[in-house]
């Protein structure tokens, strides 16, 4: 299936490892011309190496998104690059959780600034480029936990939740110009984070991170955890011209594991 993809210009944040750089190779592949903005330049290099060896084009831009300048500095080179901005993949930032009972606010606030806030910066400036066209598809990586609180991931559900809730004003605000705003949320996925997410409770129960991690898996109704490809496949769709009537909707990649309906 041609996606029509071939020469849109598209930003990645967080795209310098697990499903962001996943996104990255997956709209190289469909000849995207991709940024990806992270904060480790070694990273982001490994990644450009990548899309080399998929025949893209792509530069990478090493900042941190907890501000209005840095966010300005990624749209700003882009649009010098390659002329303007059709995509934009939200996907950076992980909030550091912790038990309800020791949560403190700036947990919780670091988590918005960092994710919630990143995400609306970039879409508002991405925004004037797209509507110059009337095209565009913002496509924001949320995680589940917006939707399935515990004790120990408030500061994640928090930004997430907020992000939904983005997604859906966003959409109504832009949809008239041409541009699709939609959220994916994935579950459990293969990536070092999850091992991150993980190593502490590893730690706790004795076990080793790889094997918690698989036993997680295997609890889903899927019978396992999610690759990051397989995020990204889907991300791919939502950027092209073939997905041209969903807006401001969430698709849960999440194994099955969602409880609530619909």
């Amino acid at each position: 299936m041609d996606l029509g993809l071939e020469g849109k210009r598209a930003i990645v944040t967080g795209g310098s490892r697990g499903i962001g750089r996943c996104c990255a190779r997956a709209l190289a592949r469909e000849g995207t011309r991709v940024c990806i903005a992270a904060r480790t330049q070694d990273a982001l290099n490994q990644v450009l190496g990548e899309i080399d060896e998929l025949d893209g084009e792509g530069f990478a831009v090493a900042v941190d998104l907890n501000s209005q300048k840095n966010c300005q500095k990624v749209v700003r080179e882009t649009v010098e690059t390659f002329g303007g901005v059709d995509i934009l993949v939200n996907n950076v930032g992980a909030a550091k959780n912790a038990d309800i009972l020791d949560l403190s606010t700036k947990q919780i606030d670091d988590a918005l600034r960092l994710k919630s806030y990143s995400y609306l910066r970039m879409s508002q400036l991405v925004i004037p480029y797209m509507k110059e066209n009337q095209w565009g598809r913002i496509i924001n990586i949320a995680g589940g936990a917006g939707t399935s609180p515990s004790r120990r991931n408030m500061p994640t559900g928090t930004a997430n939740i907020t992000i939904l809730n983005m997604t859906r004003a966003l959409s109504d605000a832009v949809s008239s110009d041409g541009i699709l705003v939609n959220t994916i949320c994935p579950g459990l996925t293969n990536t070092f984070r999850a091992r991150e997410q993980q190593h502490a409770r590893a730690i706790r129960e004795n076990r080793d991170v790889e094997e918690l991690l698989w036993d997680l898996g295997r609890e889903l109704p899927a019978g396992r955890m999610a690759e990051p490809e397989e995020i990204a496949n889907v991300v791919a769709f939502l950027a092209s011209e073939t997905c041209s009537y969903m807006f401001g909707s969430s698709i849960y990649m999440d194994g099955g594991a969602r409880r609530g309906t619909p």
